[in-house]
């Protein structure tokens, strides 16, 4: 059986990405290991230390991620000691995340990682911030073209 061209595997960007992905966040691993978080709650944390405060929709959009995968992940952050989880005052619908002193002090111990992956993944300044730049664009193009869809459909 002959397949056509554009069907095989090493002519898919999404398998690229997606096997890129993977291969980054084992890179990843061990120094995640060493401060005790998973790779998602690296991201949550990364969000937190940046803005402090956030609902859990602003950490969803932030980490294009739906609430019914965040809360259980937040959840675990909350039992480990490294997120506050409290009802708005104002809203009750908007759960408020914020740092515990346990989670602001692994920011200190974090501080290493991104040049860590940096120089793993064998990048200068300039290949990183090019690879950069392309994968955010291609990510906001993907994402519009998926709400716009979403909203089509709705």
């Amino acid at each position: 059986m002959k397949i056509h061209e554009e069907l095989k595997l090493e002519n898919q960007l999404c398998f690229a990405i997606y096997a890129c992905s993977r291969e980054i966040t084992k890179l990843y691993q061990p120094y995640l290991d060493k401060i005790g978080v998973t790779y998602s709650q690296y991201l949550v944390l990364m969000v937190l230390w940046e803005r402090e405060e956030c609902t859990v929709k602003e950490i969803g959009e932030a980490l294009y991620l739906d609430s019914g995968t965040l809360t259980p992940l937040l959840k675990r952050m909350q039992t480990a000691g490294l997120i506050n989880r409290e009802r708005s005052a104002h809203d009750e619908r908007k759960v408020l995340i914020s740092l515990t002193e346990k989670g602001k002090l692994l920011q200190d111990e974090a501080v290493h990682i991104p040049n860590a992956m940096r120089n793993q993944a064998c990048l200068d300044d300039d290949q990183f911030r090019s690879l950069l730049n392309q994968f955010t664009d291609l990510l906001t193009q993907v994402h519009e073209n998926n709400v716009e869809d979403k909203q089509k459909k709705n």
